[in-house]
């Protein structure tokens, strides 16, 4: 792989385009032979729960849920912040796609430090 990506989504269901473009650029990146990781916080944990992508379809890009599942195909890694599934609901086990990880803030800045690059939508 050449570098790694780090794409923090903090955007939802609320913000059909903010919530696919990460994804768009994470397929990208992963087709360029670039790992990338994901993190979702506050809104965007709505991103990785169960059936959180699938109504969003941002005029001009894919469906959400057709990204979604090619980043998941291509071996993308999804870490989702612990307190903000509490705060909202979401079962962490249970609750959320497959392959997305139940992490805290410590995990989050490691992979932010050992990022080439990261981008916040």
């Amino acid at each position: 792989m050449a570098g790694q990506l780090f794409i923090l989504c903090t955007h939802g269901p609320e913000d059909v385009e903010r919530a696919t473009i990460p994804f768009v650029m994470a397929t990208a990146a992963l087709a360029s032979d670039v790992a990338v990781v994901m993190g979702f916080q506050a809104d965007g944990v709505w991103l990785a729960a169960k059936g959180g992508a699938d109504a969003i379809e941002a005029p001009g890009f894919p469906a959400l849920r057709d990204v979604l599942t090619a980043y998941q195909e291509a071996g993308g890694t999804m870490l989702v912040c612990g307190p903000c599934v509490m705060s909202r609901g979401i079962d962490p086990k249970a609750g959320l796609v497959e392959g997305a990880v139940v992490v805290g803030a410590v995990t989050f800045v490691e992979e932010a430090i050992k990022a080439n690059a990261t981008l916040t939508y």
